[in-house]
């Protein structure tokens, strides 16, 4: 399919972007990189697509989507958004990431390089071209322009065939392969995915947990990334992943996000609630009791899907000050001990089986599972030798200048 027919088919809402899929994530050199490569008329590869039905389909963006069907990249999203931004001047609807990878790309018709815009360098030398001003205008109109140029006269021909090659790219085809039948559901698809992406970052279990939410609930992503910003603007950074753990245990009491695959789509509104009101009650909590208020001293961030069940488990809120304190004990010591440092899932699914045998003895037993792998709580001076600004010790010691000051 045509390079031009695939940003087509975009517009159209016929092709479109899976929401598990990531970011864009290219940098300049990429970009240049393709470029130069298309014009070379060297191969960069072929498509991998998803045909699914346009009902059940679930994707990045808010592109209306064509009726019937749709096709879901599942490989070459980078190559096709960095076309797209640079033949039509914008990012794609389902875009998410830095636009200044590819805006502003320029040609050298003598040089036959690209590089992107330099003011000092092509404000006032016509051999540099804007590539994405050519893709609008077309050759014919580009060249047109350089023949006003005298100077460019002798040499036209050449620079011509140059303007040409990089107008021809948008009719460049590429191969696209398609996945389809009713038997490939999101994790199979998903599965697919990361065999032809092994060579970069893996989906992991919370995108394809989140893949099967965003199919029933569109909006999911950006409302979890609208709770993710309100923390970042109090200094706290956290991801998708995290935000989806802690409504996984609010919601079903586990730690693997398979417990997800059967919950209703307002219960998971509803456990979304509770925990963002729950984690704003802890952050809180922790910055205003432990003075541990930004980002690069909050350790221990897998306590707080545990935290944030615990207090769901109450309706929100802490009888006294003890089982405040007690809480807090808990959790100091999760950050000290490094108890989630290992297989998360399996320690945060223990915790949260602790939370749910008894109530009232629930924090009790989380401190007694701390001993029990620890084998003592107490603190000792070898533990703070070779500590630095990365250890899980400065924590304490911020919070100690916090109790002191």
């Amino acid at each position: 399919m045509k390079i031009s027919t695939i940003l087509d088919q975009i517009d159209l809402g016929s092709m479109a972007l899976p929401t598990f899929q990531r970011g864009y994530v290219w940098n300049r050199d990429q970009v240049r990189g393709l470029m130069r490569s298309l014009y070379r008329k060297h191969p960069v590869g072929s498509l991998l697509v998803w045909v699914t039905k346009t009902e059940s389909a679930s994707t990045r963006g808010d592109s209306s989507l064509a009726p019937g069907s749709v096709k879901l990249i599942l490989d070459g999203q980078q190559r096709i958004t960095t076309l797209y931004g640079v033949v039509r001047g914008k990012p794609p609807k389902f875009f998410e990431g830095n636009a200044q990878a590819f805006a502003g790309l320029f040609f050298n018709i003598e040089e036959e390089v690209f590089e992107f815009y330099a003011p000092l360098k092509m404000k006032t030398d016509p051999l540099w071209v804007d590539v994405t001003e050519l893709m609008g205008i077309g050759a014919g109109a580009a060249i047109a322009r350089l023949a006003a140029t005298p100077s460019f006269i002798p040499k036209l021909p050449v620079y011509a065939n140059r303007v040409n090659a990089i107008d021809a790219i948008k009719q460049v085809d590429l191969h696209i392969e398609e996945v389809t039948g009713e038997d490939k559901t999101v994790d199979v698809v998903v599965d697919i995915f990361n065999v032809v992406n092994s060579g970069g970052t893996k989906l992991q279990k919370g995108d394809l947990a989140l893949a099967r939410i965003g199919a029933q609930w569109p909006e999911a992503r950006d409302t979890m990334r609208a709770k993710l910003k309100k923390w970042e603007h109090a200094g706290f950074f956290f991801d998708l992943d995290w935000l989806l753990r802690c409504t996984n245990a609010v919601v079903t009491g586990v730690g693997t996000f398979a417990a997800l695959k059967d919950v209703a789509t307002p219960t998971f509104q509803q456990g979304l609630k509770n925990a963002e009101k729950h984690i704003d009650t802890l952050l809180n909590l922790i910055s205003a009791r432990l003075g541990l208020d930004h980002d690069r001293v909050l350790g221990s961030r897998y306590a707080f899907p545990v935290m944030t069940r615990y207090l769901d488990q109450r309706g929100g809120h802490l009888g006294n000050y003890r089982e405040r304190d007690k809480l807090l004990y808990w959790y100091i010591h999760t950050l000290l001990w490094g108890r989630y440092a290992g297989s998360t899932e399996t320690v945060i699914t223990q915790d949260l089986r602790l939370l749910d045998e008894s109530s009232d003895a629930a924090l009790d037993r989380l401190i007694a599972q701390l001993r029990q792998n620890r084998g003592d709580l107490t603190l000792k001076p070898e533990d703070l030798l070779g500590w630095s600004q990365s250890s899980r010790f400065y924590p304490l010691l911020y919070m100690m200048r916090h109790w002191f000051r």
